[in-house]
């Protein structure tokens, strides 16, 4: 004779999938954080003002170039004088023209040091337009201060 085991009733669902998700959302949003901070730089410490505001319209392409306390320009993760900064800047230049937009149409946004002297900063800016590089921005932290 066969013992049948009674039905307690008590389903359990299978968490796999649902565990698999949430780890494919955290990479994914640990990813986004890693791309929202390629724009900062640890040696950078920006001025402050109270004029500070943002741009009306995101720039539609924009080339970030930080200046050290020291003068020295970082471009892509490369730490370089300001005056060997124009191999960059070509190179850059060539690849906004291959993706079929015009050097004219490239924002370069400034990241300058609070201490970087005001004449680096025009150095850098006249490296640039030697590239064809026409509009700039400059970058600051608002000021706490009401």
């Amino acid at each position: 004779m066969r013992i049948r085991k009674k039905d307690s009733g008590v389903f359990e669902a299978d968490l796999t999938p649902m565990i698999d998700m949430t780890f494919q959302l955290i990479a994914f949003f640990m990813v986004i954080i890693n791309f929202a901070q390629t724009e900062q730089h640890a040696k950078i410490k920006l001025p402050e003002s109270s004029l500070v505001k943002p741009p009306e319209q995101p720039f539609e392409h924009q080339l970030v170039v930080h200046l050290t306390r020291e003068g020295r320009a970082i471009i892509s993760g490369q730490e370089m004088a300001i005056d060997g900064l124009r191999i960059t800047l070509d190179g850059e230049a060539r690849a906004l023209e291959l993706t079929q937009s015009r050097v004219s149409s490239a924002t370069v946004v400034i990241r300058a040091h609070r201490n970087a002297a005001a004449g680096e900063v025009q150095r850098l800016i006249k490296k640039c337009q030697e590239s064809g590089f026409e509009k700039f921005a400059l970058r600051a932290k608002g000021s706490t201060d009401p």
